[in-house]
């Protein structure tokens, strides 16, 4: 796929919470409440490194992943890459909670964050698409 449609990747450059679907070892799906980042085509994600979803990630890359707004989505299934550098993951992290948060909260957030191990994902979009209302 050569990038993301225009109208996905204007809808996911506002700060909004997604959803993250994985494989989980026994073939059911796990869902998790996700932040992201969108660098230019690229939807990066990051976690704490212990949780499911990145576990889940690690061993299985195919995902979906919807964000949505009232009555408009925008849905990506693709498989994820994992960004091995964990100073990029905190430098993710750190962005991303400047987006989500307000300027008080992020700044203790991203502290808090600094102590974790952290890990990074691109998603590789195969098929995106954008609905509305």
């Amino acid at each position: 796929m050569p990038g993301l449609p225009s109208a996905v990747r204007q809808f996911l450059a506002q700060p909004r919470y997604a959803v993250i679907a994985t494989v989980n070892p026994d073939g059911s799906p796990h869902q998790a409440v996700v932040w992201y980042l969108l660098e230019g085509d690229a939807i990066v994600l990051n976690s704490k490194v212990g949780r499911r979803w990145p576990d889940n990630a690690l061993r299985d890359p195919r995902v979906s992943l919807v964000a949505e707004a009232g009555d408009d989505y925008a849905s990506i299934t693709g498989t994820l890459e994992e960004i091995p550098d964990r100073e990029q993951a905190q430098e993710h992290i750190a962005a991303m909670a400047r987006l989500y948060y307000e300027p008080g909260r992020a700044a203790e957030d991203i502290e808090v964050f600094r102590t974790q191990e952290r890990i990074s994902f691109r998603l590789v979009p195969r098929r995106a698409e954008m609905r509305t209302g």
